[in-house]
């Protein structure tokens, strides 16, 4: 694993930008006049591993009020000054190994004794700028119950969503979601003129369950264009529905705005996932948060963070990771009812 080498001034410019970076990177959005800013409780269930393939940072966000909120997926504050990116996996002291890896669904794998084989793709959804791709893999961990439509049409045994978007000389991907499991990822455009950037951090929308890890039993997923923008409408297999609207999607930052038909009563309504090891080795290092009605915000280390209530959340890095290092910082925020 290749970390990127740098001048000292620059990386000292790079972590006084940082050191600003919550503040000015993760900004609430207003709230609309006479709306009311909603405080969530935000539990931190973290643990250390050594695997940096290991999903072992989660957040989990609840509130028997919540109706609406926002994700955004943001460039960290250091993009400008990174000479050298890194998307490799590192399998240093993981269990598991690129066998398992190369099928994208954690613990799914092929045995040593067979070839791996490529997963079937499929194209969803085609226009001049953009597309929807979806992708069924030989093994995943999870049964395939999860259907998803697109007008009059319906596919079954999808593992993983793309949606693209047209780039000069090629595509990009900014969005995917694992239908079976419920997880996401996201990130911004890559800036004008640079390559593009690693996903990092995960997330889910919906009632948050634990099935071996936490999940969200999705039991469809509709995907339509309103306006311009991509919209997947999600009927929960606990009961309930959602829509997840691009609402932005530009070189600085995705955003992602979130209408549930129903409080997730009992459950978290949304989580975070994301890997730690080292304060040089992580997709997440830091986590800062606003409590509500208050004019400042509570920083810690993800390892060290008590959680609490707050009315917006901001988890990135400060300074540079040898993995993953350009994925995007993420930020929930603007709950409501």
């Amino acid at each position: 694993m290749m970390r990127a080498v740098r001048g000292t001034g620059r990386l000292l410019a790079a972590g006084l930008l940082a050191m600003a970076g919550v503040l000015s990177a993760a900004p609430g959005l207003a709230q609309s006049p006479g709306t009311e800013e909603l405080a969530v409780s935000v539990d931190n269930a973290s643990s250390p591993v050594l695997c940096a393939e290991e999903d072992n940072v989660t957040l989990t966000f609840r509130s028997d009020k919540v109706r609406r909120f926002r994700i955004e997926a943001v460039h960290p504050v250091y993009l400008a000054a990174l000479d050298k990116d890194n998307w490799d996996a590192d399998w240093t002291a993981c269990n598991f190994g690129p066998e398992a890896a190369r099928q994208e669904g954690e613990g799914a794998g092929t045995a040593p004794s067979e070839a791996p084989r490529a997963p079937e793709r499929v194209t969803i959804h085609e226009t001049v700028d953009r597309w929807l791709v979806g992708l069924r893999f030989p093994n995943f961990w999870r049964n395939a119950e999860a259907v998803v439509r697109v007008g009059d049409k319906t596919w079954e045994g999808l593992h993983l969503l793309q949606l693209w978007r047209v780039r000069p000389n090629g595509g990009e991907e900014v969005l995917v979601l694992y239908p079976q499991d419920g997880y996401w990822r996201a990130r911004p455009k890559a800036p004008r003129g640079q390559d593009l950037t690693a996903f990092g951090s995960s997330f889910l929308v919906g009632p948050v369950e634990i099935k071996e890890r936490p999940i969200v039993r999705l039991r469809q997923v509709t995907y339509r264009v309103a306006d311009g923008r991509d919209v997947f409408e999600l009927a929960f297999a606990a009961g309930g529905s959602a829509t997840v609207r691009v609402s932005e999607l530009s070189e600085k930052r995705l955003g992602l705005d979130v209408q549930l038909s129903q409080p997730a009563s009992g459950l978290p309504f949304a989580a975070m996932r994301s890997m730690y090891v080292t304060a040089f080795n992580n997709d997440v290092e830091r986590v800062a948060m606003r409590p509500p009605a208050t004019k400042g915000w509570v920083e810690a280390g993800i390892m060290d963070f008590k959680g609490g209530e707050a009315a917006e959340v901001w988890a990135g890095r400060r300074a540079m990771s040898q993995h993953n290092t350009s994925s995007p910082d993420m930020i929930f925020k603007a709950f409501g009812n």
